[in-house]
């Protein structure tokens, strides 16, 4: 794919939450893609209206197919669409992967420390894959904030990874409901030093989420040493928002 526009063939969608959705996408040509990229969806409707929305990916499916999972927003125009609607033999137009910051790649040997907010944990679930499959010796931890474990997205997979992993770490921070015994409250600075590398080991480190997340937890990882050049951040959104 490159940065023309081009129509891929819905092939499996499956639930992760009641409000969220995994979609695979085949493409007409071999994928290439790095593990924080996203791609653009546009839709045109029947008066020629359109709107295009970008969407993390979660997850390469080679030679032709990604996957993207997307949360319903209530008053977005096109998330609905995607979460309801979508059906198996459906088409979309899609444009990318795009994005060249963002990433991680395999050939890169420090420790990483990925943060995630919400929805925001979708492309940091692809870098959490790639890491695995290069089965990667750096330490690699994350801390996924989210509002209560039904609301968590790819929990199964996650668990079994930080189970049977050697060097993965994943530390929950539950907002509105927790499981038993656990806290419930906002991630804040105690928590977030408690849970993620020093910045001693110098990792390279990923946060996504709601924009007030991302800057809050970008300025505590600075006041814990973390030098803002290893600190790579994504908000919510893109090309025209995410909705």
């Amino acid at each position: 794919m490159s940065g023309a526009w081009t129509v891929a063939d819905v092939v499996a969608v499956h639930d992760e939450t009641p409000t969220a959705r995994t979609i695979r996408l085949h493409l007409p040509a071999p994928v290439h893609f790095l593990p924080g990229q996203h791609i653009d969806i546009r839709l045109t409707a029947p008066d020629g209206y359109q709107a295009v929305r970008s969407y993390s990916v979660a997850a390469a499916a080679p030679p032709e197919g990604l996957e993207i999972t997307v949360e319903e927003l209530p008053d977005g125009e096109v998330s609905p669409y995607l979460v309801r609607d979508l059906a198996v033999g459906d088409q979309l137009e899609v444009r990318g992967p795009v994005g060249g910051w963002f990433v991680w790649r395999p050939e890169e040997a420090s420790p990483v420390q990925l943060i995630g907010g919400g929805s925001g944990v979708v492309p940091l679930m692809a870098i959490v894959r790639a890491h695995a499959i290069a089965r990667h010796p750096a330490p690699f931890r994350l801390l996924y904030s989210v509002r209560a474990p039904e609301a968590t997205f790819f929990r199964g997979e996650l668990e079994s990874l930080a189970r049977w992993s050697e060097n993965f770490d994943l530390t929950y921070v539950y907002t509105r409901s927790a499981p038993d015994g656990l806290p419930v409250g906002r991630l804040d600075a105690r928590t977030l030093e408690a849970s993620v590398l020093n910045s001693g080991s110098d990792p390279a480190v990923y946060v996504c989420g709601a924009t007030g997340f991302v800057e809050a937890v970008s300025g505590w990882l600075v006041d814990l040493g973390h030098s803002p050049d290893r600190i790579k951040t994504e908000r919510y959104g893109g090309l025209g928002g995410a909705s």
